[in-house]
């Protein structure tokens, strides 16, 4: 079996990647570049993990297959998701920060060879259908709603602009000193740099978004918050495809 595996807990150094449910905030990582054992299968290769509430449901999101294609015009088929890959939401709960008891709850997501999507959260509910249209799939219970197919890449990544502050940090790595974490401590003026390098372009122009023209597979899941709060209100959440070998 192979695991490709993407945490929001990279979102900055010291970043938890527990939510309180009911006061989350919109939490998501990018991984758009990978090993060649990875590339080489772009079905199972995870762009990103989004997680938000909407209301009373979570909603957990996955992209899959760097610059996506659809279907062409002369009839052929575009980018697919595998039917030979598990896609999995994994999630904990808990009732506190660092509490002894959590309960784990997978969602995972399969396809046939006609791209329709059986979708288990655990043993408590279920959906199955087609894909590719933009209505979503409802379990009978009506807590469990689907959607999958091709979307525009939702990731904003402002490459250059990430570029540029890459180049500060080198100059900066040999006067900087990190925390017990590993993090570099910087001063007022060198925060405040690096933020106006991320936001704007090398020129200090508007950012660019180098996915702008891409598309992707997406797998997005919204399901009553009751499915995961089993152990409590404080939810975790990561995702990967898996596979036999």
């Amino acid at each position: 079996m192979t695991r490709r595996i993407l945490t929001i807990a990279a979102l900055a150094c010291g970043a938890s990647a527990a939510s309180v449910l009911g006061t989350v905030r919109p939490a998501l990582a990018s991984d758009h570049g990978d090993s060649p054992s990875v590339v080489n299968d772009p079905a199972a290769d995870i762009n990103d993990v989004y997680a938000w509430m909407q209301g009373d449901n979570v909603v957990l999101a996955m992209t899959v297959i760097p610059d996506a294609q659809p279907a062409a015009a002369d009839g052929a088929a575009g980018s697919q998701f595998s039917d030979a890959v598990q896609y999995v939401f994994h999630t904990t709960s808990q009732a506190s920060f660092g509490a002894a008891t959590v309960v784990p709850e997978d969602i995972i997501a399969t396809f046939d060879a006609n791209q329709n999507i059986s979708v288990w959260v655990g043993t408590d509910d279920y959906v199955k259908g087609a894909t590719g249209t933009n209505a979503a799939l409802v379990s009978l219970d009506g807590r469990l709603k689907v959607f999958a197919g091709l979307i525009g890449d939702p990731f904003f990544f402002n490459i250059d602009g990430f570029h540029n502050a890459v180049g500060t940090v080198e100059s900066l790595e040999g006067s900087l000193t990190l925390d017990p974490s590993g993090c570099p401590l910087l001063t007022d003026d060198q925060a405040a740099l690096l933020r106006t390098q991320l936001t704007t372009s090398p020129d200090g122009g508007t950012a660019v978004d180098h996915f702008a023209n891409f598309d992707a597979l997406a797998i997005v899941i919204s399901l009553d918050k009751s499915l995961l709060t089993k152990g409590g209100p404080i939810v975790a959440e990561w995702a990967s495809t898996n596979q036999a070998q």
